[in-house]
């Protein structure tokens, strides 16, 4: 366990000095504290533009941090040669990985932690309204869990897969599954469908991860969209969530094991 958190501490630190990753959080963070601007552009509710534009900005400026993060962390370790200099040491490789993605999402963590506090103080400050803020900040821990579950996929892939192509890969899956995963979902469950179709459908929805089931903007934008049993609806959610990153974790220790490097 130690190599673990040691590996993980170390990478906690290596993504903090990473400039590219800086600017983009300083970008996001600014564009959190203009979002009430945007309120007087539209002539709906200023609350409900700016509840969809906050949660715009920190869903997607998360999504591209993680997926930075996370796949130029190996290739970057095996270009640099230090991983030869760790693995010279009493460590093994699923340590090396586990601790490795552990490092990732704790520094994802502190940075949308940070945008969540920036979240809190225009709700609760600016605007007078805590218990809006306090009820972004759930939706922004379900997105913690999606982007952690993102993190695993690029992370696996990227034991085999280039940089950039995992990158504009890891990034197409993201987005498939969180606009597709409804439409293949009810495609498969359509009794009308052709039976190659349904079955095409049903294995893309099974494999494919569910970043929609994270996405609660509907629900907190719009307060008459509900769901029926939300304390239900978040344990199925992590849960998923939890056995999908567990099986991407260990085909990548799988991958990587059998790697040369």
């Amino acid at each position: 366990m130690k190599p673990i958190i040691a590996i993980a501490k170390a990478t906690v630190g290596e993504a903090i000095r990473r400039r590219v990753l800086l600017i983009m959080l300083f970008i996001a963070t600014i564009l959190l504290f203009v979002a009430p601007l945007l309120g007087v552009l539209s002539q709906r509710s200023e609350q409900t533009v700016l509840t969809g534009f906050v949660l715009g900005i920190v869903q997607l400026s998360s999504a591209v941090i993680a997926i930075t993060l996370t796949v130029y962390m190996l290739p970057n370790e095996v270009e640099r040669r230090t991983i030869y200099t760790i693995l010279s040491k009493p460590v093994q490789r699923y340590q090396f990985l586990l601790g490795k993605y552990l490092g990732a999402i704790a520094a994802l963590g502190l940075m949308m932690g940070l945008m969540s506090c920036v979240t809190l103080v225009e709700f609760g400050i600016i605007q007078h309204n805590w218990g809006k803020g306090i009820e972004l900040l759930q939706g922004i821990g379900m997105f913690f869990v999606q982007m952690s579950l993102l993190a695993s996929v690029a992370m696996c892939l990227s034991t085999f897969i280039a940089p950039l192509v995992n990158f504009f890969l890891t990034g197409g899956i993201y987005l498939i599954g969180t606009l597709g995963y409804a439409f293949f979902d009810s495609f498969n469950k359509n009794p009308n469908a052709p039976g190659f179709s349904k079955a095409l459908a049903w294995f893309v929805s099974t494999i494919l991860p569910n970043f929609a089931s994270y996405n609660v903007q509907n629900k907190l934008i719009n307060p008459d969209s509900v769901i029926v049993d939300p304390v239900q609806y978040h344990i199925n959610a992590v849960i998923y969530g939890v056995v999908y990153i567990t099986i991407m974790l260990i085909g990548g220790m799988l991958i990587f094991d059998r790697r040369e490097v």
